[in-house]
């Protein structure tokens, strides 16, 4: 399993656009791990490799997500593109020879976080909002505390997402609620 094997896979899998954001998320993510302690090679790995399923078409999405058994919640099923976490996961490690289980829990769960993330899952979830391609109203404090504190970057991120996805009137995953819940309360 080797960074520069995969990343040429990549660049053959996905869109100009979508493989300049991975490229963003990698050096965001070694960053991030560097500044944080986390183990550079697997960061680097996830962060290439976590949209490796995000241009699927919905269907086909489904469809694995059907034939491997995937967890189909009914806020998934209703937001399918949320799929692209656990499908990537799927693809990750069928076609991409990727077995750390870490590394392929940073791919799925970098679309909606959980409860008691690794170092690796928080760093590939920040990354993944924080790369230099994503302009958005909040980004530059999320950026700002991202130099300093993991835990609290991400939850002004997941905030963020909430004030967003509310605006829209679409659904929050429970996940995410989750994930933000476990941060604050590790901190009481």
């Amino acid at each position: 399993m080797e960074y520069d094997i995969i990343e040429a896979d990549i660049r053959l899998r996905l869109s100009e656009r979508r493989y300049r954001h991975s490229l963003g998320v990698v050096d965001s993510a070694v960053s991030l791990a560097y500044r944080f302690g986390c183990d550079i090679e697997k960061t680097k790995i996830a962060a290439i490799s976590h949209d490796c399923a995000k241009e699927f078409e919905i269907q086909t999405l489904v469809s694995i997500a059907k034939n491997e058994n995937m967890d189909l919640d009914l806020v998934t099923l209703s937001e399918p593109q949320l799929l692209h976490g656990p499908v990537g996961k799927f693809v990750a490690k069928t076609e991409l020879g990727i077995n750390d289980e870490e590394i392929l829990d940073a791919i799925h769960y970098h679309t909606t976080a959980r409860a008691n993330m690794t170092k690796l899952d928080k760093v590939i979830y920040l990354s993944d909002v924080i790369e230099v391609g994503r302009n958005y109203a909040g980004i530059e404090a999320v950026r700002e505390l991202a130099l300093h504190d993991l835990d609290e970057a991400i939850v002004l991120a997941i905030d963020n997402t909430i004030n967003y996805v509310v605006s829209i009137h679409s659904l929050l995953h429970p996940r995410t609620i989750e994930a933000r819940n476990s941060i604050l309360l590790s901190k009481k």
